[in-house]
């Protein structure tokens, strides 16, 4: 075929150039990018019920004398003089 190193046949010519072909290389480097995930904190707040027990006390008044303490007295002591 074409020998480039003959130079006895044919004059050399000047070289064409042509478009050139892009050879891409890509670098890459480092860039910070912030991503925020925020955090919603919900307080949930239920009622339960808790038995609480509760006592009531009643303090009532009674008035005792001592007469109608003699007589309740007097009327057992009929009541057995009866039946001796």
């Amino acid at each position: 075929m074409s020998n480039c190193h003959h130079p006895h046949h044919c004059p050399p010519l000047d070289p064409v150039v042509v478009q050139p072909v892009q050879v891409f290389q890509p670098h890459f480097h480092p860039q910070i990018q912030t991503v925020v995930h925020p955090i919603e904190i919900i307080n949930q707040h239920f009622c339960v019920p808790v038995p609480c027990h509760v006592y009531p006390v009643v303090v009532k008044d009674e008035v005792c004398g001592v007469s109608n303490w003699r007589g309740k007295k007097a009327q057992t002591r009929s009541v057995r003089s009866k039946k001796r």
